[in-house]
Parts: C-alpha cells; sequence; structure tokens
C-alpha cells in the first residue's frame, strides 16, 4: 500500500483559469483526507480520481476565503450526488474561532435549496457532517486517527490571522507536513521534522517588493522561497513541494525561478514548484513525483 499527495488547489486568491484555490489530498487504502477546499476543490477531485463518497474528513487551515470557497461545494455535492442516501458522512476539522464560526453558518444561505430538494427526494435536508473543532495547539497535537494515518496539528504564524494551522500527518508509508499560510517559522518547523514530504506555500519576496508600496502588505505573512530553502535544508527534508504560489508563474522560467530561489537557501533535496494535481506518491519513506499532463 501507497499513500500519495495530491496538490488539489495551487492557486491564491487572485483568478487565474489553470489553478484552483488552495488544497491538498492525501490518500491511503480507503482513507482520503482533504486539507483546505479552495475554488474548483470537487472538480480537481473527481479529476484525480477521488469520488466525493469516499471523503474520510476534511481539514482546514484558516479563514481567508481562497481556502474556503469550494467548502460549500464539497458539502452540498456530497449531499446531491448521494441520491440513495449510502454515502457515510465525513468529519470537518476547523480551528475554533472565526473558521469554526463559518462551518457552522455555511449551509445557513443554502437553506431554502437543501428544503425545496428534500421535499422531492424525500431525504433529511441537512447534509451529512460531523463538524470537529479544536483549539489551535502550540506544538503538534493528534486531533485524528485510523488504522492508515494520524493527522496532527500545531498554531503557524500568519497574523492578523486567528489560530492559523499546519497539519503533520503519519501514515505507515512516510510523514507528510502541510505548511498552511504562513512566515517560515519555528512552528512549520516543528510540523515538519522527521517529514518525507512538506508540502509548503511560497512567496517570490524579491517579485513583491517589486509592486507599488500598497500592494506588498502580504510579505508580512506569507513564506519567502529562499528562508524555505534555509529551513528545509536544516531539517534535511527529502521531498519539498511548493503550492499557494505567489506571484503565480506561467511559463516555465518562472517556475524555475522559485526553485532556483529555494536552492538559493541551500536545499538539496527534490523541488516540485506545483500545478494543479501534481503528487508525490510514498512507499516506505521512498517517493515519487507525479506530474499532472493535460
Amino acid at each position: 500500500m501507497t499513500t500519495t499527495v495530491t496538490v488539489t488547489g495551487t492557486g491564491t486568491p487572485i483568478l487565474n483559469p489553470d489553478r484552483a484555490g488552495s488544497g491538498v489530498h492525501i490518500a491511503r487504502g480507503a482513507t482520503h483526507l482533504q486539507f483546505d477546499a479552495g475554488r474548483s476543490t470537487v472538480n480537481r477531485l473527481v479529476a484525480a480520481g477521488t469520488t466525493l463518497e469516499e471523503l474520510t474528513a476534511v481539514f482546514l487551515t484558516h479563514y481567508h476565503s481562497d481556502h474556503l470557497v469550494g467548502l460549500q461545494d464539497v458539502v452540498l455535492s456530497h449531499w446531491i450526488n448521494d441520491i440513495y442516501d449510502v454515502y457515510p458522512s465525513f468529519e470537518l476539522f476547523a480551528p475554533n474561532g472565526h473558521t469554526m464560526r463559518f462551518c457552522e453558518r455555511m449551509l445557513d444561505v443554502w437553506e431554502a435549496d437543501l428544503a425545496v430538494r428534500s421535499l422531492h427526494n424525500e431525504r433529511d435536508p441537512q447534509p451529512r457532517v460531523e463538524l470537529r473543532g479544536f483549539d489551535a495547539p502550540t506544538e503538534p497535537t493528534a486531533i485524528f486517527s485510523n488504522a492508515d494515518a494520524t493527522v496532527l496539528s500545531a498554531e503557524v504564524r500568519h497574523e492578523p490571522i486567528e489560530n492559523a494551522v499546519g497539519y503533520r500527518v503519519e501514515t505507515p508509508d512516510g510523514i507528510i507536513a502541510i505548511s498552511g499560510d504562513t512566515q517560515v517559522c519555528d512552528e512549520v518547523a516543528a510540523l515538519a521534522a522527521g517529514a518525507d514530504v512538506v508540502v509548503y506555500e511560497a512567496m517570490r519576496m524579491d517579485e513583491i517588493r517589486k509592486r507599488p508600496k500598497d500592494k506588498q502588505y502580504i510579505v508580512d505573512y506569507h513564506a519567502d522561497t529562499r528562508l524555505i530553502g534555509e529551513q528545509m535544508a536544516e531539517l534535511g527534508i527529502p521531498t519539498l513541494m511548493l503550492t499557494h504560489l505567489i506571484p503565480a508563474p506561467h511559463t516555465d522560467a518562472e517556475k524555475q525561478a522559485f526553485a532556483d530561489e529555494v536552492r538559493e537557501g541551500g536545499y538539496e533535496g527534490t523541488v516540485v514548484v506545483c500545478d494543479d494535481l501534481d503528487a508525490v506518491v510514498l512507499d516506505d519513506g521512498a517517493s515519487s513525483v507525479r506530474k499532472h499532463v493535460t
């Protein structure tokens, strides 16, 4: 058995037809875990070969819209597609505070839609989602576990966002860390220690600093490519997947620039500057990269 890490969305709040909103999918056996659900998450999951009834759990990192706007689609599509009422419920994990409050309220605006559909299909108008709120831990703490995977979470540095978290997924095949949106910080290092694969958001700071002053505020709470390289080199991470790419690369040269800057930080492992649906497969700690081809 293997563990597959698929980046379902590499985009940001800026619209890009080639890059869906933030998301990472981890599959092992019958366990399917989705981390964040930006725009077009459902489409990317289906394109990756994952059906909605297979979802075991969804985990959210924080309440920025580009990580959440696809969540209602995941929940509603799971309910609508379940025409025979046989899909199992799935768990939805969110840090307490604003992110959890979004989850509690997200179906309120669809109340009339759910009610009228339930009149026709004679089903419960409440989708089967089990909400699991948790306080953002200061160090990696287990919040989910089954035979295939244990998921740990810890707070990261994405201020002024409150209770932003990253995740660490431990499977029999290897360990995956997901940074969420964050600065490069000790908290991410704790999540990534000993990992086989790290999925890290990435920003080319020098490019952003060329923009007008009023467009540079995002440098305060995102991860610099060179600092990522320094941190990943220090931790000895074998495989690094870069996502949430800022500014979004449109050419091979622009993609290469992300990798080059990580190398300038001293990192010598495998760098994947991700497109949507790029994947890494883990087999007893060994990894292989699958680049998505359209």
